[in-house]
């Protein structure tokens, strides 16, 4: 027997294991709680932008050399595996060079033949020496690889006002101009058309620790030499608040929009999701139930802070122009034991993805304002997608809420009422359930189901009005331990499973979520 037939029989038998976990739900009745749905078909609603589904890639740790790009021969290539594995995920945009970094960043180093280029030392993460063999032409090579848009945050703490100016006719301008011709001479004569501009990033704290009115006049400062260039025009994005730790929310949003408001297309909040003080974190998979319903009432704060930004920036831009974004959000753990602590690797577990599951409900009930959001990051930081070394691949419990939500992408999000119950340990609850409901441009309809619950199947019966559906199919995340997680030994604890705890009889939807799970249906 080949040393693989064990191991595929493994993963067959745990894939086996989650489906029956499905299935067993439906007949726990005595135990499920049951929560009403009214779920409205015909009714108009707004579009889940494609744009809130978004990725972050810093020069930061293993994110960008040794994540997206792997050393050859000839230098810095794209790792293949990795750029197929996020391809699945029909990724909108990506954004890029940070974070922190985009204030330290100089873009001429990043350009020209590779073996030319400055070296520069990423003080801010790890301290580590970078060749800049990752630049404008590699990043950008990057996101048509995905399929996806890039997004470029410029320099404004460090940085000039003319420095962004040529990054941006460098990459924008058709020729013939200065930097169009430097674009050319470095293998590039067409431009690129990169719309989303970020003009500095978190301008409160490492990106230059300012007051909101010095950082509106120097927005308004940086963003007019901005210019069109053909047919593309600058999607202009100022910094706006950290509620992280809410520093200054309502302030800051009221200072820049005041200040600033009519030169800006989208105002970038930032908020991780930090379960207890920050020096009591722990890492992603070493928790007990007080850290795992902690987690949800902590990420189910963006709901409150999505809605104080929203009422200034109502105030300001009553006709909702102005995106709000969420530029940064996720899980911050604890680095994982003998990486290097400003690398900020971190495991992913079932946690993660249900965190990630009703963050991603939060911004679709925000639609109407909320249009971008970008989680923090893709490969080997943070709340990854994928945990990559040289050509393995695990992708995590996140990359398949992803792959789930990603049906609605561009849909139009679907009214409804939900009886969401309550989750409750130690002096802690948040709501069980959580939903977001959609219908594609081919009349598919999607809902996504999220359980907290840890130890409870919980029904929920939907009565669909205004629409007659006749079949249905699903899938289902879930696993048996609240810590669960994927590794390079062991890349499918946690998996994607059929699921077969949904009946559609008539206008009524009967859905039994499994204890600690996402599910993800299709109606037709």
């Amino acid at each position: 027997m080949s040393p693989e037939r064990p191991v595929q029989s493994a993963r067959l038998g745990r894939l086996f294991g989650l489906v029956l976990l499905a299935a067993l739900a439906v007949g726990a009745s005595a135990q499920d709680a049951a929560h009403r749905m009214v779920l409205t078909l015909d009714a108009e609603g707004p579009t889940i932008n494609r744009h809130l589904f978004g990725h972050f890639a810093e020069h930061l740790g293993r994110g960008i050399y040794g994540g997206f790009w792997t050393e050859g021969a000839d230098g810095w290539e794209l790792n293949a595996p990795v750029v197929e594995a996020m391809r699945a995920l029909d990724p909108p945009n990506v954004r890029w060079p940070g974070g922190c970094f985009a204030d330290v960043y100089h873009w001429r180093d990043g350009v020209g033949p590779a073996r030319e280029r400055p070296t520069i030392v990423n003080t801010l993460w790890g301290g580590v020496t970078e060749d800049n063999g990752v630049g404008t032409h590699e990043f950008v090579a990057l996101a048509e690889a995905l399929g996806a848009e890039p997004i470029v945050v410029g320099n404004v703490g460090s940085g000039t006002v003319r420095e962004m100016a040529d990054w941006w006719q460098y990459v924008n301008h058709p020729g013939p101009s200065p930097m169009a011709d430097l674009r050319a001479e470095n293998g590039h004569p067409e431009p690129w058309g990169v719309r989303f501009w970020g003009v500095g990033n978190e301008s409160w704290g490492c990106g230059g620790n300012m007051s909101p009115e010095h950082y509106a006049d120097l927005y308004k400062r940086y963003a007019t030499f901005l210019h069109g260039y053909g047919d593309v025009r600058p999607f202009r994005i100022a910094t706006g608040p950290d509620a992280t730790i809410n520093r200054d929310v309502p302030e800051w949003t009221e200072a820049v929009m005041r200040d600033a408001g009519r030169m800006i297309d989208g105002l970038d909040m930032h908020f991780y999701t930090i379960v207890g003080d920050w020096d009591d974190r722990t890492r992603a998979t070493e928790f007990g139930e007080d850290r795992w319903v902690g987690a949800f009432a902590r990420a189910l704060e963006m709901d409150g802070h999505i809605r104080r930004v929203s009422a200034i920036m109502d105030r300001y831009d009553p006709q909702g122009r102005v995106w709000l974004i969420v530029g940064e959000w996720g899980m911050w753990h604890a680095p994982e034991e003998g990486s290097t602590p400003g690398f900020l690797y971190q495991q992913n577990a079932l946690r993660d993805a249900l965190v990630a599951s009703v963050t991603l409900d939060v911004f679709a009930r925000h639609a109407e304002r909320v249009k971008m959001a970008n989680i923090a990051q893709t490969i080997n930081v943070l709340q990854a997608m994928l945990l990559v070394d040289g050509e393995r691949v695990v992708k995590t419990p996140t990359y398949h809420v992803f792959d789930f939500y990603k049906a609605h992408q561009d849909a139009e999000r679907l009214p409804f009422t939900l009886d969401a119950g309550t989750y409750a340990f130690g002096g802690q609850s948040v709501p069980a359930v959580s939903a977001t409901a959609s219908r594609d441009e081919t009349g598919h309809v999607h809902v996504t189901l999220t359980n907290l619950d840890p130890h409870r199947a919980r029904t929920v019966s939907a009565e669909m009005r205004g629409g007659r559906l006749s079949r249905v199919s699903g899938r289902v995340l879930t696993a048996s331990e609240m810590t669960a997680h994927n590794t390079f030994e062991d890349p499918d604890v946690v998996v994607p499973a059929p699921f077969g705890g949904v009946r559609l009889d008539g206008q009524t939807l009967t859905v039994t979520l499994p204890p600690m799970s996402v599910v993800a249906l299709d109606l037709q």
